[in-house]
């Protein structure tokens, strides 16, 4: 990154504490993607601590540092941090709105987006958002979750069990309480939990309680943390937030303000990747079995390339009908199902494959890389190459 420094100056390695909690699988890889900034526009000196979320973290009396990377969570934090009179980046939403610390989060409209797309793509009805009262993460998730799903012309069934965070309720208390909630819900029910642990807790209460997931309630954690998503009975479908890719940009605004400039005034939002389906969301909660077989024949030919006329000549309903059920279960035609189904797996390639354009195109049903190239741009606001260069720059 170019400097206005003198060249000793910018020689310097600067001294950088990171205060991300190591014991999760997202702060880890907020570590790796800052790292990976210093690497490249370095030298920095990281100091990382091994500790727990719930063991807090704190700065050597001695250190004499020129910036910090911190999830900040407590006022306490806030204020510790405010003392050192350094420049600050927050990777965390439970502050908002501080006008001297800069802030890169994840961008919760659209995993609320994504969300609400997975499962109304399983043709749920009926929606709920589970996040049990803590002071690990903020609100800001449900809110945008429930606001999604009110937009679509639903209703969200949300967790309040009557106690506030910070509160220590047994796990069997926890239990009844789920149960209870469950219980005067519709059903099936669509659930985001907040994120894997919380996803994971949900499947555990509902095998207790011999509710059937997902024929009864399908969950879906709101991030992912491949451990606890795959042993989780049954294996727990994920969105997949870009929390390397949040280190990599708070440390280059980090750099930024060690340089000088001031802080955003609105914080950096990045986005999610994508949804991972696993078999807690895996089933069509659509009555009618003639859409369900429209919809099956579309995601199992949507890559070679089909058009609506394709499922009509497989499904006996007319054109009409199936434009009208999937609009009434989905909220979109056929067509445009089959354009989601394979840009998704498109964005899916592009990041995490090296893949080129052509072969991705390909891969997704398309004819060539430019009629690729014009849906992707028209659905994600930017070309697959550019995409690429934006989610995968280190």
């Amino acid at each position: 990154m170019p400097s206005n420094q003198p060249a000793a100056e910018s020689d310097r390695v600067r001294e950088v504490a990171l205060l991300v909690e190591t014991d999760s699988s997202w702060g880890r890889s907020v570590t790796r993607g800052v790292a990976d900034y210093a690497r490249r526009f370095g030298p920095w000196n990281l100091l990382i601590e091994n500790w727990g979320y719930s063991q807090r973290w704190s700065l050597p009396d001695r250190w004499q540092g020129d910036g910090m990377i911190a999830r900040i969570s407590t006022p306490l934090q806030l204020a510790r941090l405010r003392q050192r009179k350094l420049p600050v980046v927050n990777v965390d939403d439970l502050f908002e709105n501080l006008t001297d610390v800069g802030a890169v989060l994840t961008n919760e409209a659209e995993r609320a987006g994504l969300a609400l797309d997975h499962l109304r793509g399983k043709g749920f009805r009926h929606f709920g958002y589970f996040a049990p009262p803590s002071q690990e993460y903020s609100k800001r998730c449900g809110q945008e979750f429930v606001a999604a799903v009110k937009q679509a012309g639903f209703e969200c069934q949300v967790y309040k069990p009557g106690y506030r965070s910070g509160r220590h309720i047994n796990r069997g208390e926890e239990q009844h309480r789920v149960k209870r909630w469950l219980d005067h819900s519709p059903r099936p029910l669509a659930v985001l939990a907040v994120d894997a642990p919380r996803g994971r807790q949900l499947a555990e209460i509902c095998r207790l309680e011999g509710i059937r997931v997902p024929d009864e309630v399908a969950i879906l954690a709101g991030n992912g943390d491949e451990l606890l998503c795959d042993v989780c009975t049954p294996p727990l479908s994920s969105i997949t937030v870009a929390s390397q890719r949040i280190g990599y940009e708070a440390a280059a605004l980090l750099d930024r303000l060690m340089e000088g400039k001031s802080a955003p005034k609105r914080p950096i939002r990045v986005s999610p990747l994508g949804v991972i389906s696993r078999q807690s969301t895996d089933m069509l909660a659509i009555d009618d079995q003639l859409i369900v077989r429209a919809l099956r024949f579309i995601q199992t030919h949507a890559f070679r390339g089909i058009v609506v006329d394709d499922v009509l000549a497989d499904v006996p309903v007319s054109r009409r009908y199936l434009e009208r059920e999937f609009n009434r279960y989905f909220g979109r035609p056929p067509a445009e199902e089959i354009r989601r189904i394979r840009l998704d797996r498109g964005k899916e390639l592009v990041t995490h494959s090296d893949l080129s354009i052509e072969e991705v195109a390909t891969a997704c049903g398309y004819s060539g890389a430019t009629q690729f190239g014009v849906a992707f741009r028209k659905r994600f606001g930017q070309t697959p190459l550019a995409y690429r260069r934006h989610v995968m720059k280190r």
